[in-house]
């Protein structure tokens, strides 16, 4: 009776994943099961690996398993550019797209007072040390388009006003194949106050 309250511990731990709900972890444990030897083991392995030694970059707030991530350390990295980001999985965009060649800087969220998340909470003061120590002449804020994001980004930009940095955010507006009848008003209207000249 205890390896089904095992199996049923785990299905329940897997559905609280992002994107897996009850029924699709218990298809998922099911497979795992099936394939112990091939998934199920070696995935518990690297769940157990990964637990144990990945920790957040002491430098910008990248996971990794150094205390300083490889982009960090790397000096084919543009230095005098940092892109502030929300968190790590918009970093893991940011370099899935190899769109920038800087280094990041991860703030840990947003400033959210439904959620009790302050300025205390984020990784500002941080930034500033930064931009410091490290001769930057460009911030760019890639928070996203959402009232906590822009929030957010304003906030950043009075902290670092007195730094002198240079201070950017991403663009927004009609996506790259969007139709605009199909855009909410606020893309429509950002995009109209962000045009630019042909």
């Amino acid at each position: 009776m205890s390896s089904t309250r095992d199996i049923e511990t785990l299905i329940e731990l897997m559905s609280r994943l992002p994107g897996l709900g009850p029924r699709s972890a218990r298809r998922a444990v099911l497979h795992l099961i099936k394939k112990r030897d091939t998934q199920l083991l070696p995935l518990a392995q690297m769940l157990d690996q990964v637990g144990r030694s990945v920790r957040a970059c002491l430098n910008c707030g990248n996971l990794s398993t150094d205390d300083i991530c490889a982009i960090c350390e790397s000096e084919k990295r543009a230095t005098g550019l940092i892109c502030v980001v929300e968190d790590v999985a918009d970093l893991w965009a940011m370099e899935r797209a190899q769109v920038f060649d800087g280094r990041y800087h991860v703030l840990g969220g947003t400033l959210s007072p439904l959620d009790d998340i302050g300025p205390e909470d984020l990784h500002i003061p941080k930034l500033r040390d930064r931009i410091a120590a490290e001769a930057i002449t460009e911030v760019i804020l890639a928070l996203n388009a959402t009232v906590e994001g822009q929030t957010t980004a304003h906030y950043v930009a009075q902290e670092l006003a007195t730094t002198g940095v240079s201070i950017s955010g991403l663009a927004q507006g009609v996506p790259i194949g969007g139709e605009l009848d199909y855009l909410d008003d606020g893309t429509l209207r950002a995009a109209l106050s962000a045009r630019k000249a042909f």
